[in-house]
């Protein structure tokens, strides 16, 4: 069975990027990325998703 993200790889990043947690990233790939900041990334995904429903 294969699994689709829901979240783009470009999304990601950017909010990597955004959040301080692109350079370990960087090096070490997504699965050394911390639990709490995956969360973060995924509650700032949300919020844009949410403004971004709210804008139209």
């Amino acid at each position: 069975m294969s699994r689709r993200g829901i979240m783009s790889e470009e999304l990601k990043t950017e909010i990597a990027k955004e959040l301080g947690v692109y350079d370990t990233v960087a090096r070490e790939g997504w699965g050394s990325v911390t639990s709490r900041d995956c969360g973060n990334i995924v509650k700032k995904a949300i919020e844009m998703a949410e403004r971004n429903l709210s804008s139209k």
